[in-house]
């Protein structure tokens, strides 16, 4: 049964509180029929420049441009939700200018052909109301199975991947990849670890995940990984 639609009010894109559902939903779906599931994570290059320079009214109107061209290039909800259709676009406002697209039964590098054409679409357009500039985006992208098995595995991998391709050069989009781990010596206390152990324990996982999970959480928590601004 396809969820209650919810929308972002300024740009149309379907709204950050469904997307953990709809994405369950499609990654469930994924495991269901052994076909792949691609998640991109995108947002437009120095957009807090663009709300400077030319004012918070231009700045809405580049989103709304972001995501009708987006849109185009987004899957449809009934390639989810085949028995109770959905039309909107699987395209959401994550927060600001950031957007997150699900692409059900699409392997990435099909996903990445359809951001890199949507991504060029956006840098060709110039007209934004009465204001004339180039806006770029910038993408990362992770799959299921390749990428991860987990809803929040995938989305911390192309969230990792964003942030490489922003660090790399921006207006571009890239895919994840298996980051190497670095050991680093960190001290806690008894009691902590204690109860680290008991909680890997009971959700029958490892403490390292656990503890780059808490680590992703407080970087996004912080924003550290925002570096457009």
């Amino acid at each position: 049964m396809k969820p209650v639609i919810v929308k972002d009010e300024l740009t149309g894109a379907l709204s950050r509180e469904i997307f953990e559902q709809i994405f369950s939903d499609a990654l469930e779906q994924a495991m269901r029929e052994d076909t792949p599931l691609t998640l991109a994570v995108t947002d437009a290059d120095h957009f807090l420049e663009i709300n400077r320079d030319y004012g918070r009214q231009v700045g809405d109107i580049v989103l709304k441009t972001l995501v009708e061209i987006l849109q185009k290039h987004a899957a449809p909800g009934t390639s989810l939700y085949r028995d109770h259709p959905m039309d909107e676009p699987l395209i959401f406002r994550y927060g600001g200018d950031e957007f997150f697209l699900i692409f059900p039964d699409t392997t990435r590098e099909q996903a990445l052909l359809k951001m890199e054409q949507a991504r060029l679409e956006i840098a060709q357009s110039r007209s934004y109301g009465e204001a004339t500039l180039q806006v770029d985006i910038t993408a990362g992208i992770a799959s299921y199975p390749i990428d991860g098995t987990e809803s929040v595995e995938l989305q911390r991998k192309a969230d990792q991947a964003l942030y490489r391709a922003k660090i790399t050069g921006r207006s571009q989009v890239l895919l994840a990849y298996d980051e190497k781990m670095i050991p680093k010596t960190t001290h806690f206390t008894e009691t902590q670890l204690e109860r680290l152990s008991a909680l890997a324990e009971e959700l029958s996982v490892s403490e390292a995940r656990l503890l780059r999970e808490a680590l992703d959480d407080l970087i996004q928590k912080y924003r550290i990984n925002k570096i457009e601004a």
